[in-house]
């Protein structure tokens, strides 16, 4: 499948047969791109036999669950400059189970986390477990400019139309608008000038990502989309929902005593035991 994954997309490339974490094909590889799509939450990886790994460099990945391992396996096969682009659950940016917190922390710490993605949901056939995409780089700490110690967050949660009742799909429009804020963001030549965008895009310090605990789920850092001006003074907006919120509080109180009588004409009012059946 990966030959002809490779070959319907005119790529060359040495394919290896083997287990990615116990028998490792490529031991001295060091790439420049990685592009991947790990399974997720994987529990029966083998953990227990790699204990002592050379690639868990930033803590060694929990028994249960294989995906820090994934994300050490790309770290480790990255070249001095190169940038790794991977597919994971959505648990990945937040989770602090068995010491996954930690391990994204120093992953953080070390000035490796580039970007970050929440996908819409169904957009998988092959499970319905909410994704994201993770951008990796190594070399950030040698640039210069205003972004060197900063992450990309983009929630592109609302992006997508569903083509039947299971499955969405995104555009090219919406893959277009995340490729080219993320090429922005990084100053590619051609791709325009990067602005936050509230809640779609927002380049994070580390500090910030600190202040949140080091969790990286896109919608802590994008904050809420703004929403459109309706022309009502404020003055005259509190007046009004002002009214409505007193209004509300005579229908529940109208309610709560039609309900009351209901409930003493049965026999079960506040100051009657109600009869056994």
């Amino acid at each position: 499948m990966a030959r002809m994954n490779l070959a319907i997309r005119g790529i060359e490339g040495q394919i290896a047969h083997g287990d990615s974490f116990h028998n490792d094909r490529h031991p001295d590889l060091r790439a420049d791109y990685i592009l991947a799509n790990p399974p997720f939450n994987v529990s029966d990886w083998g953990g227990d036999k790699l204990r002592d790994d050379q690639r868990w460099a930033y803590g060694v990945p929990p028994l249960r669950n294989a995906n820090f391992a994934w994300v050490q396996h790309f770290l480790h096969h990255l070249a001095p400059r190169g940038i790794a682009g991977f597919v994971l659950a959505n648990g990945s940016m937040s989770s602090n189970q068995s010491g996954e917190g930690q391990i994204r922390k120093n992953i953080i710490e070390a000035g490796l986390a580039d970007g970050i993605v929440a996908l819409p949901g169904q957009l998988f056939r092959s499970t319905q477990i909410p994704a994201c995409l993770w951008f990796l780089r190594r070399g950030r700490s040698g640039e210069h400019g205003p972004r060197m110690d900063e992450t990309l967050f983009i929630d592109a949660r609302k992006l997508g139309h569903m083509v039947d009742r299971t499955r969405r799909d995104l555009s090219e429009e919406d893959i277009a608008r995340v490729a080219d804020t993320y090429h922005a963001w990084r100053g590619s030549g051609g791709a325009g000038e990067y602005t936050d965008v509230p809640g779609f895009c927002k380049s994070a310090t580390l500090e910030e990502i600190r202040r949140h605990g080091h969790v990286l789920t896109p919608g802590r850092y994008v904050g809420a989309e703004p929403q459109p001006d309706d022309g009502e003074p404020f003055e005259e907006k509190m007046a009004r929902l002002t009214r409505q919120w007193h209004d509300q509080q005579a229908e529940a109180a109208r309610l709560d005593a039609a309900i009351e009588a209901n409930l003493e004409r049965l026999g079960f009012g506040a100051n009657q035991e109600g009869n056994g059946s």
